[in-house]
């Protein structure tokens, strides 16, 4: 059965990040999905999969030219009905990893880990959220992070992916009342996935608390799932891999 029996038939569906451990899996279950059509994975790096109803390309966060062309050529071949964000950073061998404490603080790293987890996504809003379909239902999502929660917050550390993420749950939520103006049927969130088995989290997993690793086939399934149960009226909302809501 479709995870996204709430989304028109045929739907054209986009991933950035398809190269990744989630937005891989993405891909995957949505070319598995007999409700959708086409598939546009988009990445940094060329995608090398092929299928009969997966399109590729590459796009670079370091140029607004780059998602402005890729946003051009989508446009001129249908509406998008469902745009999801799987892009993000955490470490980076040998120049970037979380901080322990404040002194870690490093302004070079902190504007890098900015530019790919909260303002590469803000472009990509910026020239595909007016792409989103209008006579139906149709959905923007970009992966957060739970840490990214202001509330949730009782540990510190980890200050450049925390910030970053809770920058990038009020840029959703910002561009989702602006959204609601011109498209009120479209719905734009944020997602927490969950700790998922990826290259992301790996040096991390030691203190996961058994069965909360999750595979990234997994957190695809759920993710596509909870989209499929949102409307209109959760936009702007930050939604955790099973359906609760996550307080900013």
């Amino acid at each position: 059965m479709s995870p996204l029996r709430s989304f028109p038939d045929a739907a054209n569906a986009v991933v950035v990040g398809a190269n990744g451990g989630i937005g891989g899996a993405l891909v995957d279950a949505l070319l598995a999905d007999p409700q959708v059509g086409r598939v546009t994975a988009l990445s940094r790096r060329p995608v090398t999969r092929t299928h009969e109803r997966l399109r590729s390309a590459s796009i670079d966060f370091a140029s607004e030219v780059s998602i402005e062309a890729v946003a051009a050529d989508c446009a001129a071949d249908d509406d998008i009905d469902l745009f999801i964000v799987a892009t993000g950073i955490l470490h980076r061998d040998p120049d970037i990893s979380p901080e322990k404490r404040l002194a870690d603080i490093d302004a070079a790293t902190m504007a890098e880990v900015f530019h790919i987890n909260t303002i590469g996504p803000a472009l990509l809003a910026k020239h595909f959220l007016p792409l989103l379909r209008r006579d139906t239902k149709s959905a923007f999502a970009a992966i957060s992070a739970r840490v990214g929660s202001i509330g949730d917050n009782r540990l510190g550390g980890w200050a450049s992916y925390r910030a970053s993420k809770s920058a990038l749950n009020m840029l959703m939520r910002t561009f989702s009342i602006e959204q609601s103006r011109t498209n009120p049927g479209s719905l734009v969130v944020t997602l927490h996935p969950g700790t998922t088995n990826t290259a992301l989290s790996e040096p991390f997993q030691r203190n996961v608390p058994e069965g909360k690793l999750f595979t990234p086939e997994f957190v695809a399934e759920r993710l596509l799932a909870v989209l499929d149960g949102l409307t209109s009226e959760d936009s702007g909302g930050f939604f955790a891999w099973d359906g609760s809501r996550i307080e900013y």
